[in-house]
């Protein structure tokens, strides 16, 4: 059995709480809405590979810090927190795996700081890079204001929906996502209805696939019942 250990981290202004396995830098960064939990069966299988792989809740999310002013989550704040991450490790590089919005954060910390990033691995969203506006003001131009990254932006909004039952949310988001849900109705480029929510256009399970559980649900339901998760406003790419 491999050791799964947690402990709290100050990086870049902020409390990161990081779930780590093994021995030998690697750093593997979380999507939305999700959190180190997401790499709970590869921690165990990369320590064994000779790794010492690191799972933090990014900024924003699970047991780690959430600043209230939304200007700290730029793209420099959340490479800058990774880069801290590995100060705090004492550690001169690592590889980073970033999966759904985790990517991004993964290509430009090796953008940013080559020097201590020795090598990407970009799962479901790959490198591109920056174009003559913001990524969110041209999925305006294309999709309007119902975008999900638009959709977002409003204070309060999201939150208020996807709080009402974060049990049925969590089963919603992480299906609708999956390659399980039909493929006409997979959440690739959600776009919310006019005066409707995110969770109109989403698929509620009848019953969970195999790689998701009860269990599972009740993880990410008593982390945001502790009000350890924010949903993030994705304000950075603006």
């Amino acid at each position: 059995m491999t050791d799964i250990t947690h402990r709290f981290i100050e990086t870049s202004g902020i409390r990161m709480h990081v779930v780590e396995a093994g021995q030998g830098p690697l750093v593997l960064l979380h999507g939305f809405p999700e959190s180190w939990y997401s790499w709970r069966h590869q921690l165990a299988a990369l320590a064994q590979a000779g790794y010492h792989a690191i799972a933090p809740d990014q900024r924003g999310y699970g047991q780690t810090d959430r600043p209230a002013e939304i200007e700290k989550y730029t793209q420099l704040h959340l490479v800058g927190g990774i880069i801290g991450l590995l100060d705090a490790l004492q550690e001169e590089q690592a590889v980073v795996v970033g999966h759904d919005w985790g990517a991004p954060i993964a290509w430009d910390a090796a953008l940013m700081r080559p020097d201590r990033i020795r090598g990407v691995v970009g799962l479901s969203v790959p490198y591109f890079p920056r174009g003559p506006v913001s990524l969110l003001t041209a999925m305006r131009s294309l999709l309007g204001e119902g975008f999900y990254m638009a959709y977002f932006q409003q204070p309060g909004v999201a939150e208020a929906e996807l709080e009402r039952d974060v049990r049925t949310t969590m089963r919603m988001l992480l299906y609708s996502a999956s390659g399980d849900a039909p493929a006409d109705r997979r959440a690739s480029q959600p776009v919310v209805p006019q005066g409707g929510g995110i969770l109109d256009i989403l698929l509620a399970p009848e019953t969970l696939p195999t790689w998701l559980t009860e269990q599972d649900i009740d993880y990410y339901q008593r982390i945001r019942a502790n009000g350890l998760q924010r949903w993030p406003q994705l304000v950075s790419y603006d």
